[in-house]
Formats: C-alpha cells, sequence, structure tokens
C-alpha cells in the first residue's frame, strides 16, 4: 500500500474518517464513538479534574502513533462520556508548515463548508463539523497544528466542569495552545 501523505491522514483521523469514507454521526476520530466508553488502548497518562479525565497519548501509544503525531489527548466527560479528542501534530515550520496547515484547511472546506476564525489568531472552526483547527508556537518559532473535535454533548460536559472549576472544558484546550478561555 502506498504511504499517504501525514497531512492526509492526520485529516483523516482528525474528522474520524476510516480511509477516504466520511464520518457518520456518532464517530469520532480513530474510529472512536461519541459518548460512553467501553474500552480504548491504555494512555500514556491519565489526568482528572472534577468531570473530566484526560486520557493522554504520547507518540509511543497506538493512537499517536503516527509519523507527525505527537500526542491525542481524549478528553471523557463523567456523565457524557467521550466528548473531545486532541491531536497536536510535530512542530514544522516555513513552506511545512503553511503545506500542513492549507492540506488541513481544504480538507475542512471540503466536508464542512467555509471555516470561520477562531477564538485563538489563526485559528479556524467548523461548527457544524464541530472542529477546530489551530497552532501551537514553540520557543524556538516553530509552529504544530493542532486539531480539535468535539462530541454532540460537549456543551453540557463543559458546562458542568464550569460549575464545579470555575471555568470551562475548552480552558484546557487553550491552555495547549497558549490562548486564554473567558
Amino acid at each position: 500500500m502506498p504511504r499517504r501523505p501525514m497531512l492526509a491522514l492526520a485529516m483523516l483521523a482528525w474528522t474520524g474518517a476510516a480511509m477516504a469514507a466520511e464520518p457518520t454521526a456518532g464517530e469520532a476520530p480513530f474510529g472512536l464513538a461519541w459518548g460512553a466508553v467501553d474500552r480504548v488502548d491504555a494512555p500514556s497518562m491519565v489526568d482528572r479534574e472534577a468531570n473530566l479525565t484526560g486520557l493522554y497519548y504520547f507518540h509511543d501509544r497506538p493512537l499517536a502513533s503516527g509519523p507527525d503525531t505527537v500526542e491525542v489527548v481524549l478528553v471523557v466527560c463523567r456523565e457524557q462520556g467521550l466528548q473531545q479528542v486532541v491531536w497536536l501534530g510535530r512542530p514544522l515550520d516555513g513552506p511545512a508548515y503553511d503545506t500542513a496547515l492549507e492540506t488541513i484547511r481544504r480538507e475542512g472546506v471540503r466536508r464542512y463548508g467555509e471555516p470561520r476564525p477562531g477564538p485563538a489568531p489563526g485559528s479556524l472552526v467548523w461548527p457544524s463539523g464541530r472542529a477546530v483547527l489551530a497552532t501551537r508556537t514553540s520557543p524556538d518559532g516553530t509552529r504544530a497544528l493542532v486539531m480539535s473535535m468535539s462530541g454532540p454533548d460537549y456543551a453540557a460536559c463543559s458546562e458542568n466542569h464550569r460549575t464545579v472549576t470555575g471555568h470551562p472544558a475548552g480552558a484546557h484546550m487553550a491552555d495547549l495552545i497558549g490562548e486564554t478561555v473567558p
């Protein structure tokens, strides 16, 4: 089988597609399903805060084993189950970053239509796909793409989190890309 470009694979994982198929309504990235979690691969690390459990998969684990993946995070809500998948790509610079960004943007447009500007500078949001594409800048000037896709009950999960902690669940994604969330 020919090697697919890394960005195409990242986009397919991000949108929940299996190979070239379009995702179904209940399908999350990496072949997972939104909602109750009955079985996942062992994560590299687990972190809990209030109603959220973050399952972190570093490059040494199956969900994050792609050559251009640094980390994958599954956010599992106590009542709503799996409600967010975050993919963090490897640091890129110059033309490699520009090509990666444009490839993913075009695929997002193909699947969900034109994006709107997101909450962080340069980020994009596809509301119909509940998807966000953002950039994380490193001190050395390289940039890593960060893609997030949320499940249908993410808003309820986030509101539960805000009630207990004083901040929405999205604050954790904002921390990842170096932004603040009101």
